[in-house]
């Protein structure tokens, strides 16, 4: 049973990841690595609340938490993605870019998912 949960939550999970990829292109350019980088930003942040505030409340069922935390965020956040994108940036040439990309993708989810854990502490 649990893992429909995963497979409910991971497909509505990438359909989200999707869209906001999506939106994030159209709104920021049609840079594949910029629609990424706000799931990969998103994603911890919405994560990072989730846990802290399903931990720190216990009124989350284990059910619910494997819904959400491991099969919705799971399929939105893409560091599969991001990594292949990252490589063919670095073969194609683009050696800044990636490495533009790589520390902004890693430091700037690390400070989200922080944010999203300080924020559900103080809601919680």
């Amino acid at each position: 049973m649990t893992w429909l949960l995963v497979a409910l939550g991971g497909s509505a999970g990438s359909v989200l990841r999707y869209a906001v990829g999506r939106l994030a292109i159209h709104y920021l350019g049609p840079s594949t690595v910029l629609g990424t980088f706000v799931v990969n930003v998103t994603g911890s942040f919405a994560l990072g609340l989730f846990i802290t505030l399903a931990l720190q409340n216990g009124s989350i069922s284990a059910n619910v938490r494997l819904l959400i935390a491991v099969g919705l965020f799971g399929g939105y956040t893409t560091f599969s993605a991001f990594s292949f994108e990252s490589v063919q940036l670095m073969e194609s040439g683009q050696l800044l870019r990636a490495s533009a990309s790589v520390l902004g993708n890693l430091v700037v989810s690390l400070a989200a998912a922080y944010l999203g854990i300080l924020l559900g502490r103080a809601l919680g």
